[in-house]
């Protein structure tokens, strides 16, 4: 009659799981901060662009993406933070930095893609320009920036749902760093030695007995 153990198996899997968190922290550190920086230069970078109708001419008019929207890039750096915070908590507290980071990354691609169509911004250059209220852009044309933000935002989403799922064997801060509300013990004196007469001294000086009684 055979018996099956379960012992062989756990080991196996312990080196699988060490492989799996290692690699899944370096791909989250990776897309988690190439996606920030893609996010915040796209929004830098010039989503639309038009024409205003000027004293019977036709008046250039260009839009950034924080021109457009401020949300993008707000939510790059929230996501570029939460990266950061994610090795400074634990247990539930590491969870709920993991779903701000992921909650991040899909803002970010929800806001560019609806930045990647709005004319507000330009609308508002041409009534500027022409001094008519209800002017609006013409010749609206849009470039691929804002689909380039949205990637950024795709890749944050990427580390944030790797941090949910491989976080919780993800290594955190050294202990070391961390306080504990105890006071830290304070040095000891080191009796001063008799056959040395500067050091019973210094030991006075100090208020210390010489004698270490």
């Amino acid at each position: 009659m055979e018996y099956v153990t379960a012992v062989p198996h756990s080991r196996s899997e312990a080196p699988g799981s060490a492989r799996a968190g290692r690699l899944s922290l370096a791909l989250a550190l990776l897309s988690g901060a190439l996606g920030a920086a893609v996010a915040l230069l796209a929004t830098r970078q010039r989503w639309s662009e038009g024409t205003a109708a000027v004293a019977g001419g036709s008046f250039p008019l260009t839009a950034k993406g924080s021109d457009v929207t401020g949300v993008p890039a707000a939510l790059a750096i929230v996501g570029l933070a939460a990266l950061v915070a994610v090795f400074a908590v634990r247990r539930a507290g590491r969870v709920l930095v993991a779903a701000l980071l992921a909650l991040s990354g899909a803002g970010t691609v929800v806001a560019a893609l609806l930045g990647a169509s709005d004319s507000s911004a330009l609308d508002e250059q041409a009534a500027r320009a022409s001094g008519d209220t209800a002017a609006t852009v013409e010749s609206l044309t849009h470039t691929a920036w804002p689909y380039a933000a949205a990637a950024g935002g795709a890749l944050i989403l990427l580390a944030g749902l790797l941090a949910l799922r491989y976080g919780r064997i993800w290594p955190g801060m050294s202990g070391r760093y961390e306080r504990n509300g105890a006071p830290r013990p304070r040095p000891t004196a080191r009796p001063a030695d008799p056959d040395r007469p500067e050091e019973i001294w210094k030991a006075l000086d100090r208020g210390e007995d010489p004698t270490g009684a």
